[in-house]
């Protein structure tokens, strides 16, 4: 088992296949003209599968597959056909825009949930927000893996005074649609000019859907990073990712794999192992493992604390969202 010095057992494992995306949404990305990372610096989708088959002899079971956006890689189909064969429930992050094209390799790999990162409901403000005008693309991609039977997760993240007024028509999509909406608490990265005003916190988004709505609060797992919610009457459910007001550190299972093979042990973690290099240097990736996750502080990177009402961005060392994974 990967177990780290706070007795956090690690069993779920988060790769990024690429830095790449065919948004350009202004929280993940620090600008419009970024300078993605060669392919040669990347994992190769042998590379992928090797390295990944060595978390699961150390333990995890659950993988999902990140971007930048996923589905933008050529040789997507082909990883995640490589991976099904591993013994772990597989899951995928997606913009849903390429989704369309890869429903038959989703559907033969088992595939357990598809998140879907959509921050709006209006195509103006998708458009504002992505520097993209795919609204209409991302609907109907979104409705088609529903109508194919897939679970569907929605994530939105939450900024003050951009979409906080959307969180009631997201909750109503819930009525009759068997899909989970998980508002996210805006977060601090590299570049996003991220300020703690912006933060739309668990408090805030509760009380305005109990404004609304009688809630019931459904019991979740140790492992959960989300509080769930339901409302009577509701096919689906609403849920919060309360990682900077109420985060969940204390439950956390997670490790993270960069697009360029570094292992981070949290979204915020300033250390990283250098798995790529050393896989082609040819050297044993499983203590390099232990040795990173005997280092994993015990929370949010041991670079701030639960008051985040001080916290500059800029005073953060970590990537950019994008080149970290999502």
């Amino acid at each position: 088992m990967i177990v780290d010095r706070y007795n956090r057992v690690h069993d779920y494992l988060r790769i990024s296949l690429t830095d790449r995306c065919n948004l350009r949404c202004f929280y993940c990305m620090p600008e419009e003209s970024y300078d993605f990372t060669p392919m040669k610096h990347l994992m190769s989708a042998t590379e992928l599968e090797i390295i990944a088959g060595h978390f699961v002899r150390l333990g995890v079971n659950k993988i999902r597959l990140t971007g930048g956006e996923p589905m933008v890689r050529s040789d997507f189909g082909d990883i995640i056909l490589r991976l099904a064969k591993l013994p772990v429930s597989l899951h995928i992050t997606t913009n849903a825009i390429l989704l369309d094209r890869y429903f038959d390799v989703l559907r033969k790999a088992r595939i357990g949930t598809l998140n879907i990162s959509l921050d709006t409901l209006s195509a103006e403000k998708f458009k504002r927000l992505t520097r993209r005008d795919k609204f209409d693309l991302t609907m109907r991609n979104i409705h088609m893996a529903l109508q194919q039977g897939f679970q569907v997760k929605i994530n939105m993240v939450v900024m003050r005074d951009f979409n906080e007024d959307e969180i009631l028509d997201f909750v109503a999509w819930t009525k009759e649609e068997s899909l989970d909406v998980r508002f996210i608490e805006f977060m601090p990265f590299e570049g996003n000019k991220w300020t703690s005003n912006q933060v739309f916190s668990l408090k805030e988004i509760v009380s305005l859907v109990e404004s609304k709505h009688k809630i019931q609060v459904i019991e979740g797992s140790l492992h959960d990073t989300a509080k769930h919610y339901k409302i009577s009457g509701h096919k689906g459910r609403f849920s919060v990712i309360s990682t900077m007001s109420a985060p969940f550190c204390e439950g956390c299972n997670r490790l993270r794999l960069t697009a360029d093979g570094k292992m981070k042990n949290c979204l915020f973690s300033k250390n990283e192992s250098d798995l790529l290099s050393a896989l082609r240097d040819g050297l044993p990736l499983e203590p390099l493992i232990l040795q990173n996750i005997s280092t994993k502080a015990e929370k949010l990177g041991g670079q701030f604390s639960v008051d985040f009402s001080k916290l500059k961005q800029e005073s953060l060392k970590n990537r950019s969202m994008i080149s970290i994974g999502g």
